[in-house]
């Protein structure tokens, strides 16, 4: 199946480098945005001067603008009672920023409920890591399987799924286990048909209704009619003249770092000794302490890596604050006022 039909404009901006690792084997990729918001953002503007409109900080008792300096971080535990938090003390929390999206198993690619699918990224490989890119991608598609890995971007720890698609791997980050809620408590029918009251001739009609509007997927056949309408109306008013002098914000350079690989076979085959040794160590490892493979692996896998990517500095994000904190004016887009049309 043709994967760009009905797709938006491929994404070759760089925002994130490292390694994808499975045993000792790292695949230098590139990771790039697989998806674009198509709703319509209406950004706030002066009308007397076309300038942007931001947000201030707002003490919400007073009503008055307060300075950064004056904002502490704070946790709502019960209603009204806030424990707060330093700066220090949140940084520290952070994860280890590794530059490695480590595989930690690999699952069928059936077993993880949709519900769990986030936001889906593009992996590219870099320096020469084309074959051990389409190793790993070969593999899990013959066998079925989606590697599932933990992986640090801008200084927040993500789980995620390695799932192969079309000539491309894809980086899906998963929602973390206790973010779903369930539905135990919802007011739902029985499962089976028997049990929820469906006689078999209710059966047949709803699965020849079905069947009558069953197509193969084609993503032009679904569109997001209002961001089209909009757009067609932004074109109208372009071509009437219609249009504003508004300062545009300057461009981010692309983030830097990689990794290159070395022999694969070699480090194939000991990844998989390395696995039948641990295997075997496991028991006297409980009386003699940590086995010795594991320090081997370490340097084996140093080994593997001639550069490592250095990790990258980003802004921390922010748990929910007692005062939160917003974007101060600028002549850019740092305040958007998503609202849609009435």
């Amino acid at each position: 199946m043709t994967q760009t039909q009905g797709t938006a404009p491929t994404s070759t901006r760089t925002i994130w480098k490292g390694a994808i690792s499975f045993g000792l084997v790292h695949v230098p990729i590139g990771l790039y945005t697989a998806t674009r918001d198509s709703g319509i953002d209406f950004d706030w503007l002066d009308k007397r001067s076309m300038e942007p409109v931001g947000y201030q900080r707002i003490n919400k008792r007073t009503g008055k603008e307060i300075a950064s300096s004056d904002i502490v971080k704070g946790v709502e535990y019960e209603d009204g009672r806030y424990v707060i938090l330093s700066q220090e003390e949140i940084s520290a929390a952070f994860p280890k920023t590794t530059q490695t999206i480590e595989i930690e198993a690999f699952v069928d690619a059936d077993d993880i409920p949709l519900i769990y699918l986030e936001r889906p990224y593009y992996t590219a490989p870099l320096k020469r890591g084309e074959k051990v890119y389409a190793l790993l991608r070969e593999a899990l598609r013959k066998t079925n399987k989606v590697g599932v890995a933990k992986v640090v971007i801008q200084t927040k720890q993500h789980l995620a799924v390695l799932v192969p698609c079309g000539r491309a791997l894809v980086l899906n980050l998963l929602r973390w286990g206790g973010d779903i809620r369930s539905f135990e408590q919802l007011n739902l029918p029985p499962q089976s048909a028997k049990a929820a009251g469906i006689s078999s001739a209710e059966m047949d009609m709803a699965v020849a209704l079905i069947e009558d509007k069953a197509q193969a997927w084609n993503a032009d056949d679904f569109r997001n009619s209002f961001s089209e309408e909009i757009h067609k109306l932004i074109d109208a008013k372009v071509n009437a003249g219609e249009v504003q002098e508004v300062v545009q914000a300057p461009q981010e350079s692309p983030v830097s770092g990689g990794a290159e690989i070395l022999d694969l076979t070699a480090l194939l085959k000991r990844s998989l000794a390395g696995g039948a040794q641990a295997a075997h160590a496991k028991p006297a490892a409980a009386k003699a302490g940590p086995a010795p493979q594991k320090k081997a692996s370490t340097v084996a896998k140093t080994a593997a890596v001639k550069a490592k990517p250095k990790p990258k500095t980003e802004a921390k994000p922010t748990p929910k604050t007692a005062a939160k904190s917003k974007a101060a004016p600028k002549p850019d887009k740092a305040a958007p006022a998503r609202r849609r049309a009435a």
